[in-house]
């Protein structure tokens, strides 16, 4: 019988590019989701039966337990931005993992990847980066062997940071920006798959790496690169951090009055985080250590960012036509 790994969050952005490589390396996959049946389109990744979404509650350990129950490998890609209901960032961040890290050590699975993301501190003045680094305190704590995978922002064609600002772009002359000046490292969403994919297959050295792309950039340059790439002449504006505070707590009190049915548009939270650069620290394992040559931003953008272009999936064409002599 062919080894199954669970993955807790494998319908998510980053969970379903794991599953599909783990489905090709001919290995069962349990996808361990809160929804089921909003998790369907997973089965698809391999044959009929081999890759099977099911319902699992991080926050129980009943729950946790019966999703791994078999499993020769875990991988943890559960995470939010918002805290939101009981799913909090300490329930989710950090209390999950360390749920997820003593249920796979008591079932004997032998490997155990955990994704995080850079800027996890446990010093952080926002709380979604501090229990990012609680939780990889306690998978490392219940599970030493475990891999822990810090991503800069990811991008690909389901990301919500590129395709945000693209639709924002479609509507307003002005793009507004937080921190213009905080520099990133995108990594390729399949990157991150393909590094969690040599961590369940290979020996690799147990701890933290953080996953970069080739080229780093300020918030500013993304967005610029993002404007050419929908060919649209957009000003980037940016919000100093004293005003953004404010937006953010007036948008967090709005969602809260609305009982969460209109989602802040930043957080506090999130104007923490972008004060700080979000790249691979001098000296960190990164994705060389793992085999994975990082894929350049500017060869997978065109691929999904085309729709917001004026244009849309014409612009090509309207391109060529121009350049036809006229008779």
């Amino acid at each position: 019988m062919s080894k199954l790994v669970t993955i807790f969050g494998g319908s998510g952005f980053v969970g379903r590019y794991i599953a599909r490589r783990m489905a090709k390396q001919g290995w069962r996959v349990r996808v361990a989701v809160r929804n089921p049946n909003e998790a369907m389109f997973v089965k698809p990744y391999g044959v009929v039966g081999q890759v099977e979404p099911v319902l699992c509650n991080v926050r129980d350990d009943a729950s946790v337990a019966a999703a791994m129950q078999g499993a020769t490998a875990v991988v943890n890609c559960v995470g939010v931005l918002i805290s939101k209901g009981k799913n909090t960032f300490e329930a989710v961040q950090s209390d999950a993992p360390a749920r997820i890290g003593r249920l796979a050590a008591a079932e004997g699975v032998s490997k155990l990847v955990h994704i995080s993301a850079i800027g996890a501190d446990v010093d952080s003045e926002s709380t979604y980066s501090r229990t990012k680094a609680l939780g990889e305190e306690a998978i490392l704590a219940e599970f030493p062997s475990a891999v822990i995978l810090r991503p800069s922002v990811v991008f690909g064609t389901e990301d919500q940071f590129f395709n945000r600002f693209a639709q924002m772009a479609q509507l307003s002359p002005v793009l507004p920006v937080v921190g213009a000046d905080t520099r990133f490292q995108p990594v390729y969403v399949d990157d991150v798959a393909q590094a969690a994919e040599t961590a369940l297959l290979c020996d690799v050295t147990p701890g933290v790496y953080e996953l970069g792309g080739p080229d780093v950039m300020t918030f500013r340059e993304l967005m610029t690169m993002m404007l050419g790439v929908i060919r649209r002449r957009r000003l980037v504006v940016n919000i100093p951090f004293g005003v953004a505070g404010i937006m953010a707590s007036v948008f967090e009190l709005g969602s809260t009055l609305s009982m969460g049915l209109v989602p802040p548009q930043i957080t506090k939270d999130q104007v923490a985080d972008l004060k700080h650069d979000n790249v691979v620290a001098a000296g960190a394992m990164g994705l060389a250590d793992l085999g994975v040559q990082p894929t350049d931003i500017e060869a997978v953008l065109p691929d999904y960012l085309w729709r917001f272009r004026p244009s849309g999936q014409y612009s090509a064409i309207k391109d060529s036509a121009k350049n036809l002599r006229q008779v």
